[in-house]
């Protein structure tokens, strides 16, 4: 059965994901445009303001004005046009990926806590209980905590029986085996940190080719803004891409360098607490 404290930590993470990844889908639907397109479409509405006062003026009907052909740009925030460079495609993916990061941040900032692995009511209970010699209270007491000195310490005195050594060697095994999840379960931040700025790339590959075809296939000199898209396709995945990236891959170290001392402080505080069995099943 999974431990409700266990429960509690995914479920806090989930949520988390849940609403980074719902602000981000609002933000890009709904925020304003920003002061540089805000200028631009000013500068748009005067020229063309300026367009109807030459079209009040008298012009020769054999002439017809300039670009009256063309529509004005269409107004988009800066959110917007990312998504549609993006495309449904690495919009999702990128979704995905920052749900799954943010998830697995929440995941191991409250695993790396020290309180999660070096519980401080357990190091009382558990020394004031082995001052009582109560060793089958202490035993059970170490069991029922689902940390990872808690586990190192129920090992030890489940061993004890066959000698100070054995016990020591199961503490030993038990502290790697729980190691090894910590950093399995880290594993995913750099994973995610390097495959992010590979989708990256690939979008900007894709984008530029889609760009090269438009030079290839038109039979004139091909507009700035047909160019545009498949340029704006590259850049955009490659900058979400580096931004999901970075932040995953400066995490992934500060978590890992944390967690490596929580478990060497483990290891120290477990077997000071079990030194005082060091006479047990030694010969004399």
């Amino acid at each position: 059965m999974r431990h409700p404290k266990r429960s509690a930590v995914v479920l806090c993470s989930l949520l988390a994901g849940v609403l980074v990844g719902g602000a981000f889908a609002a933000a890009v639907f709904s925020s304003p445009a920003p002061a540089w397109a805000q200028a631009d479409n000013a500068a748009n509405d005067a020229d063309a303001s300026g367009e109807e006062l030459a079209l009040e003026m008298p012009v020769d009907a054999a002439t017809p004005p300039a670009d009256a052909e063309e529509s004005p740009p269409e107004e988009k925030s800066y959110l917007q046009w990312m998504a549609e460079s993006l495309g449904v495609s690495y919009s999702i993916v990128f979704l995905a990926i920052s749900f799954t990061l943010v998830s697995l941040l929440v995941m191991n900032i409250l695993t790396a806590r020290r309180e999660s692995l070096l519980p401080t009511a357990l190091v009382e209970n558990f020394e004031s209980l082995l001052n009582e010699e109560k060793y089958q209270e202490a035993y059970e007491r170490a069991k029922s905590d689902e940390s990872m000195l808690g586990q190192v310490l129920s090992a030890g005195l489940a061993k004890l029986s066959r000698g100070y050594n054995e016990a020591i060697e199961a503490m030993q095994e038990t502290g790697e085996e729980e190691n090894m999840k910590l950093e399995h379960r880290l594993s995913y931040i750099a994973l995610i940190g390097t495959v992010s700025p590979m989708i990256g790339l690939l979008g900007t590959v894709q984008g530029m080719i889609a760009s090269f075809q438009v030079i290839a296939t038109s039979a004139t000199a091909p507009k700035a803004a047909q160019l545009a898209e498949g340029i704006a396709t590259a850049l955009f995945t490659t900058l979400v891409g580096l931004m999901i990236a970075i932040p995953a891959i400066a995490a992934y170290n500060i978590l890992r360098n944390r967690i490596a001392r929580l478990v060497l402080e483990v290891g120290i505080l477990s077997e000071d607490l079990m030194s005082r069995f060091s006479n047990v099943g030694a010969k004399k």
